[in-house]
């Protein structure tokens, strides 16, 4: 998750530790492959899954740092440059009933390391392109901080941005806002919610056309009501789009049911939808 990873960062600007990685999975286990945890001499961040599993994990971290680097060839734990993988079978040895067997990567890790942990920890987030910069994309911004996405923090109104950002949101002044677009990466979730409805209406048209020419944007939301979308899908009918397309654009945004309209219930009601689309 990217608020561990900058936990990670800081961390490692105080003492070194230990990266340890799900490196595989057969049957049952209580994470996905690529879940890490780091472990220092005093704290941990993020986890493997708890229990016993990551109980054993953090006694295997913390006597990996106590041993000198020349020690890791001795280990019975295979090993390549100043990694280590473990097995561990989930059944009675460790109290776990999963019945699965999860390998985990040992790597020692020092301050030296952040810039390229930092690139690879962010690596498997999903692309998403927030367009707004306003309550409700603050406050998205806020919960997408916490969870596996690159956010793309898109307005037209350069001094809207907080001064400290989370490390998967970079931000980006576009003016005409609709322009930035054309250069999104492929597969990535789109989110409109700029302070204009001109805006939002230019927005969400860039986007039919690039799904026209590409089809590669995973999702298209647009804040606002079913009456704001009648209005946009005239408008749009008249620029030339199709029921069909108009289709892929989803409006309201947020899971039903969840009817509050605070800005932080916004935002952890969306987050939930584009989880169920990812």
């Amino acid at each position: 998750m990217p608020r561990h990873t900058a936990e990670l960062l800081n961390q490692l600007q105080h003492a070194d530790g230990v990266l340890v990685s799900v490196d595989s999975v057969q049957g049952s286990g209580p994470r996905e492959v690529g879940a890490w945890m780091a472990v220092f001499p005093q704290t941990l961040v993020n986890t493997i899954g708890g229990g016993h599993l990551e109980f054993q994990a953090i006694t295997e971290a913390r006597a990996l740092m106590a041993r000198p680097v020349s020690e890791n060839a001795a280990s019975t734990a295979t090993h390549e440059d100043n990694a280590l993988t473990t097995r561990y079978a989930l059944g009675p040895a460790l109290g776990q009933c999963c019945g699965g067997v999860v390998h985990l990567k040992f790597e020692r890790i020092s301050a030296a390391d952040a810039p390229a942990l930092k690139q690879r920890l962010l690596a498997n987030g999903q692309p998403l392109a927030l367009f707004g910069g306003g309550h409700v994309g603050r406050a998205l911004v806020n919960v997408l901080s916490t969870l596996p996405y690159n956010v793309q923090w898109i307005d037209s109104r350069d001094e809207i941005f907080p001064a400290q950002l989370p490390p998967n949101v970079v931000c980006e002044h576009s003016d005409p806002v609709h322009a930035a677009v054309a250069d999104l990466p492929s597969g990535a979730s789109v989110l409109v919610m700029s302070f204009s409805h001109a805006e939002d209406l230019d927005v969400v048209a860039a986007c039919l056309k690039r799904q026209r020419l590409h089809g590669d944007l995973k999702f298209v939301g647009l804040i606002g009501s079913k009456t704001k979308w009648a209005t946009f899908q005239h408008r749009l009918e008249a620029k030339g789009f199709t029921a069909e397309e108009l289709a892929f654009i989803t409006c309201p945004i947020g899971v039903s049911g969840i009817t509050g309209k605070e800005p932080e219930v916004i935002a952890v009601s969306v987050a939930a939808q584009l989880l169920r689309v990812r």
